[in-house]
């Protein structure tokens, strides 16, 4: 057992190519402003033009066969985000304990106010940011999500797209600014993804007891938890950078954007459940639209 536990903390926190990580537009791949808002026009542009021609083609609003795709994306997501999230925790815990020597004497900075307060200067290299870098391109994985609610004619999808456009948006901002208080976001949305994605492979897959936990809120608990936890995050963020921590936060300018995008997805997050109480991320589906057309589509 503590083999297996060596070997995962070397691998996740300790290897060469984690530690000596350095965020580099010329040498990383998707690290340019010009291929995001490439991709981000794209993206957004195609999913809107083919909701548009299946609005025109198909009258009614019947979905597309997906087949095994969406549980199988879902199973590699939420597998992604369980290596993200062991990989980020165990590279915080490894980056708290070489560097918290440094913080003695010289600052009032703690373990906890490091993770939701970058010192000002900090630069996007090391282990955390290797898993920063890794979620990130896990967004482009992600934005699979919003093709499949247009292909599926679920209500709300073109809202979902642009959700899913921001969401890489704010993981790039992470890296080019070293915005503080993203480990936490990060730790809390891959937490939060594994679960989700896990309850839609279990479900989709159509495994043991699929059909009595199909009504379970699973996305939407996870959703309001992670709704939560960013709320949280961005007050302890103020009152860090204006108050507790002399200096302020690194990345706060990014923070601010990270905040008006966030709020973008609060609105989206309302207009899904808010107002018409069936909209789902393609996954774990309320109880109420499992009662209506038991669809077996993620």
């Amino acid at each position: 057992m503590a083999a297996a536990a060596a070997a995962a903390t070397y691998w996740l926190a300790e290897h060469p190519a984690i530690v000596g990580f350095r965020w580099s537009p010329t040498h990383l791949w998707f690290s340019t402003w010009a291929f995001l808002l490439g991709f981000l026009a794209s993206y957004v542009a195609l999913c809107l033009a083919l909701d548009a021609f299946l609005g025109a083609a198909l009258r009614r609003r019947k979905p597309l066969p997906l087949g095994p795709v969406p549980p199988a994306h879902a199973l590699l997501m939420a597998a992604v985000s369980a290596a993200i999230f062991a990989g980020t925790l165990l590279s915080a815990i490894a980056e708290i304990r070489d560097t918290r020597w440094s913080w003695r004497g010289r600052s009032r900075t703690t373990p906890f106010r490091w993770l939701l307060c970058f010192p000002p200067g900090t630069r996007s290299s090391g282990r955390v940011f290797f898993w920063s870098y890794a979620y990130y391109l896990s967004r482009y994985l992600h934005a699979a999500r919003g093709v499949f609610a247009v292909l599926q004619r679920r209500r709300g999808a073109s809202a979902r797209v642009f959700a899913h456009a921001a969401s890489v948006a704010m993981a790039f901002l992470w890296l080019e600014f070293s915005q503080s208080f993203q480990l936490l976001a990060i730790l809390a949305s891959t937490l939060a993804h594994a679960v989700a994605f896990g309850f839609r492979f279990w479900v989709g897959a159509g495994l043991p007891a699929a059909r009595a936990a199909r009504g379970a809120p699973v996305a939407l608990a996870c959703q309001l938890a992670l709704l939560g936890c960013n709320l949280a995050c961005h007050v302890g963020v103020v009152w860090m950078h204006f108050g507790a921590v002399g200096g302020g936060c690194s990345g706060i300018g990014a923070w601010v954007f990270n905040t008006l995008l966030n709020a973008a997805l609060l609105w989206v997050f309302l207009h899904c459940y808010g107002k018409r109480g069936v909209c789902d991320d393609g996954g774990g589906a309320t109880a109420a639209r499992a009662r209506h057309d038991g669809s077996k589509e993620l």
